[in-house]
Order: C-alpha cells, then sequence, then structure tokens
C-alpha cells in the first residue's frame, strides 16, 4: 500500500508541476476565448491536483511512511510543507481571476486583465514555479535525512 500511496503521491506532483507551467504557457499569450477557457480548466486540474497531493501526503505521513513524529521533527519536512501552504495561499489571486472572466466567457467575450493585474498574476505563478524548486531541494533534503 505504501507504494502505492508513493505513486499517487508523486502524479499528483507531476500533474500539479504540470498545470502551473501551462498556466504561465497560457497567461503569458495573447487571451483568447480558448486560450482563457483551457486557464480556467488548467487551473481546476491545478487544484485538483493540489488538493489530492496534499491529502495523499498526510496520509503518507500518518499511516504508510516512518510515522508523524519523525516528518514533524524534520525541518526540509516543515519546510516543504510550509512552502506548498504558501503556494496554496497564493494560487488563490490567479484562481480568482480566471474565475472572473465566468460571465466574459459564457457571453463569448474575450476576457480583459489589466496589465497590472496581468503582472500580479505572472509574478504569482512564477513564484509557484519558483517555491516548486524549493520543494524539491527540501524533498532530497528529506530524502538524504539532512536538516532533522
Amino acid at each position: 500500500m505504501s507504494t502505492l500511496f508513493a505513486f499517487l503521491h508523486h502524479v499528483c506532483a507531476f500533474t500539479l508541476v504540470a498545470a502551473v507551467a501551462i498556466e504561465l504557457t497560457l497567461i503569458r499569450q495573447e487571451l483568447t476565448l480558448a486560450s482563457a477557457r483551457r486557464l480556467q480548466v488548467t487551473d481546476l486540474v491545478l487544484g485538483i491536483a493540489a488538493g489530492a497531493l496534499l491529502v495523499i501526503g498526510l496520509l503518507r505521513v500518518f499511516f504508510f511512511e516512518k510515522g508523524a513524529s519523525y516528518y514533524f521533527h524534520s525541518h526540509a519536512f516543515l519546510g516543504k510543507l510550509s512552502l506548498f501552504v504558501v503556494i496554496g495561499l497564493l494560487s488563490i489571486i490567479p484562481t480568482r481571476e480566471f474565475l472572473s472572466w465566468r460571465g466574459a466567457l459564457t457571453a463569448g467575450r474575450v476576457p480583459v486583465i489589466g496589465a497590472r493585474k496581468l503582472r500580479l498574476v505572472t509574478g504569482i505563478i512564477h513564484g509557484e514555479l519558483f517555491a516548486i524548486v524549493i520543494i524539491l531541494l527540501c524533498a532530497a533534503i528529506m530524502a538524504r535525512g539532512g536538516w532533522v
């Protein structure tokens, strides 16, 4: 069972990374009806992957791996979990923007995003990708038993 949960954890993590990368690619292009709809779908996939990743990760911590006491005494794990939470909170901003487009998309209009809001959303997505790299560093440190 531990192997299955490790596999599911990795699938969710790779799905999340792919979704963030797709969002960055789409938001940097000229916004069209098609790309706006893709952004909404990609953001939904991102949210589902993040939720599943968190649930599966916590199940691994509490039931399938070394035990909660081991993980919650690891600075690398706490850093990894904290960054994940920060990414989740920051991702609310792009998600709210994409959801605000529903009316325009339903009416067949390309949504309008101001230059300031576009810079904010793009910056947050860049930040999410950077934080993911740091999470990967923390995971490598954890795998080697470091930062205990």
